[in-house]
């Protein structure tokens, strides 16, 4: 419980617990504790680390305590047994029907087999002490938490009556008109009290009994509790108005928060805090996420949910803010031994609907935490007698950290045990005016539970019986299939054997394949050495066959000519093919230039710069579409005919350039010689 869980109240809560005397007796006194809720910025609110809320306690009688609820109007007046304030079932119901709208009894210890309120004070972390005030104290700290169970006689429908205020006489000179004003009245008030059920949006059936002039009385069934209902009981001249909530057949009990008892929890912490709730059959309850909300927030929510025996975390380690809630709420840890990985995550929560990765991180945690203990779930049922709660015992054998017989041991002491308070109840009464048992009575009870438990116990061992020829056929089928999968497997091996033998002789063919290859490749380059030095004028070999040798730049920069040059040698006369003619400058163009060849054979553009450099040092410049270049290795040779075609175009296209060239410098002359401006060339 924290400082939040009291300050969200709006009305007090009452604890109450036997002070002195007895209800069935004279004059009992009551030790009363009030818990007041308390604004964050009243100046008397208390530390989150002190007390919950402003505690006033009392000693008070019976008729005090009614008159304070009455006055007060608590949201909760709790104790540990219901018939404390009642000497029978019927005076309880009439203690029930007095409590103002809006207020209820609560029995914090559970509902008609309460346990002990040390226990439910223990397991929730609230202070304890076998005094009354102390008793009345923890009664009320959890009941604020939403602790226990609503005593309640009467169901959620409520019958408003409306009926005359007065009666109609026994007649005289003006008995007609006085009838009819009263019944016009009661009509009236029908009227008003149907408009304000209607504006309340609220479900209602309606009876009248009609009379002369108008209503006799009207009656409503609404499903509603009286304080939702927005009429009251009053009573106006002609017309009374009646309040009043259905009876149920006896008293029931009502958790004041619908919990699922021991459940498995998974945290995903970060920006987006999420969580998952599972229970102890693997079912999931509920999944929560906010980026918004606080560690108490939270906790808050868990609680609601249930109490937690597992937390469980999707990385290794467990990251910090996991260990707080798993401390807090003295849970046992689970976490996995490497991060849980994506695929596994998607594949383990895929029967369930989440709204995003966190929700999802926090689900396969609490669900692989869940497939961890499931076994051992199993084992602690199997060995749990029928008389005590399952999930209790695997709580104390997975939380607490024990045996299980020793938890059975400690859960059956305390179920036969008077609860130590004056507050509590045995645990094997159902009826507290139940008058006591005589000594044969109570060797047949304790005879009864010794069989019981007798039988529980051979059950348990006809089941682990059961179990283990279960254990062995499933063994003896694993034997079979391990002996199944070692014939596959010898097989397997066999076949890779001689796979593998196979791989090895094909390699070796490989490696020898490559060695005469590589030798083949010498001879070839020793041969072309032999035919380069037999050839070393190839020129003439060219020119016998109507071919002109070529030599291949590869691309038009200066280290490519340079590297040319150094190969074969640029000289005057040699037709130079540049496989790449983009991209040259000046600088470049004038390089080649130099070197005074008879032709260029260019693939690509040139550039401009280069193209007028070469045209300014008349070195003829052909595509290679009009003269195709044919290698054979680091030779090259071209087609004298076409060379020469493609030079006899390129002259006549360069005496068209001149003559444009000069018709555009005398055009220039012209135009600046009109202008009265001078070129440089015509002073000169």
């Amino acid at each position: 419980m924290t400082t939040r869980t009291i300050r969200a109240r709006d009305r007090p809560v009452f604890g109450v617990d036997v002070h002195s005397g007895d209800v069935r007796g004279d004059d009992p006194s009551y030790a009363l504790v009030i818990l007041d809720p308390v604004d964050d910025d009243d100046p008397d609110a208390p530390d989150a680390d002190g007390p919950m809320a402003r505690v006033t306690r009392d000693v008070v009688s019976f008729r005090k305590l009614c008159r304070l609820i009455d006055d007060r109007e608590p949201l909760y007046v709790a104790t540990d047994n219901a018939y404390e304030l009642a000497a029978d079932k019927g005076e309880l119901v009439g203690f029930l029907r007095s409590l103002p709208d809006g207020t209820r009894l609560v029995q914090v210890t559970g509902a008609e087999r309460p346990e002990p309120l040390s226990r439910v004070a223990s397991r929730h972390g609230i202070p304890y002490g076998k005094e009354p005030m102390k008793e009345a104290e923890a009664s009320a700290r959890l009941a604020a938490a939403n602790v226990g169970h609503e005593v309640t006689a009467f169901t959620d429908e409520t019958t408003v009556k409306v009926s005359r205020g007065r009666s109609t006489g026994k007649g005289g000179w003006s008995q007609d008109r006085y009838t009819r004003r009263i019944h016009g009245n009661v009509r009236k008030r029908t009227r008003q009290v149907q408009s304000k059920l209607e504006e309340a949006n609220l479900d209602f059936e309606r009876d009248v009994t009609e009379k002369y002039g108008g209503y006799a009385n009207a009656t409503f069934a609404v499903e509603a509790r009286p304080e939702d209902i927005p009429v009251s009981n009053s009573r106006a001249g002609d017309v009374r108005v009646e309040v009043e909530r259905e009876r149920r057949d006896g008293i029931e009990y009502e958790p004041l928060v619908q919990r699922r008892d021991r459940v498995i929890v998974g945290i995903d912490p970060g920006t987006t805090t999420a969580a998952a709730v599972v229970g102890l059959d693997g079912t999931v309850h509920a999944l929560y996420s906010s980026r918004t909300a606080d560690t108490a927030d939270v906790t808050e929510w868990i609680i609601e949910q249930g109490r937690p025996i597992i937390v469980a975390a999707d990385v290794e380690p467990m990251p910090e803010t996991v260990e707080k809630f798993r401390r807090s709420f003295d849970a046992a840890g689970w976490r996995p031994t490497t991060d849980l990985p994506v695929d596994e995550k998607l594949h383990r929560t895929r029967e369930a609907s989440y709204d995003n990765d966190h929700e999802r991180d926090a689900l396969a945690a609490a669900l692989y935490a869940y497939d961890d203990h499931e076994d051992q779930f199993d084992r602690i049922a199997a060995k749990t007698p029928p008389r005590l709660d399952r999930e209790a015992v695997i709580a104390g054998v997975v939380a607490g950290d024990a045996s299980v017989e020793s938890v059975i041991a400690d859960l059956s002491e305390d179920d036969g045990g008077d609860g130590g308070g004056s507050g509590d109840t045995d645990a094997d009464e159902t009826d507290p005016t139940e008058p006591e048992r005589t000594e044969e009575e109570e060797t047949i009870r304790r005879l009864r539970e010794r069989v019981e438990r007798l039988e529980s116990h051979a059950e348990s061992l006809e089941a682990d019986l059961a179990e283990r020829d279960e254990r062995i056929a499933e063994l003896e089928g694993e034997l079979e299939e391990a002996k199944r999968e070692e014939r596959i497997e010898a097989r397997t091996r066999r076949a890779v054997s001689r796979l593998e033998r196979e791989t090895d002789r094909l390699e070796r063919e490989r490696d020898e394949a490559r060695e005469t290859v590589e030798e083949l490749e010498g001879k070839v380059e020793t041969l072309k050495e032999l035919w380069r030095l037999d050839h070393s004028n190839f020129d003439d070999v060219a020119a016998d066959q109507g071919l002109v040798s070529v030599k291949v730049v590869e691309q038009f920069t200066l280290d490519a000519l340079e590297a040319a040059d150094e190969a074969y040698g640029l000289v005057a006369g040699d037709v130079v093919y540049l496989r790449d003619a983009s991209g040259a400058g000046r600088r470049t163009a004038e390089r080649l230039a130099e070197t005074d060849p008879r032709a260029v054979i260019r693939d690509g553009n040139l550039a401009d710069v280069a193209d007028q450099v070469l045209f300014d040092h008349d070195v003829p410049v052909v595509p290679v579409d009009a003269v195709p270049v044919r290698e054979v290795d680091e030779l090259a040779v071209a087609s004298e005919e076409q060379l020469e075609a493609a030079l006899d175009d390129w002259e006549r296209r360069a005496e068209r350039r001149q003559k444009a060239e000069k018709q555009e410098h005398l055009d220039r002359i012209i135009s600046e010689h009109r202008a009265g401006r001078t070129l440089p060339e015509t002073e000169e």
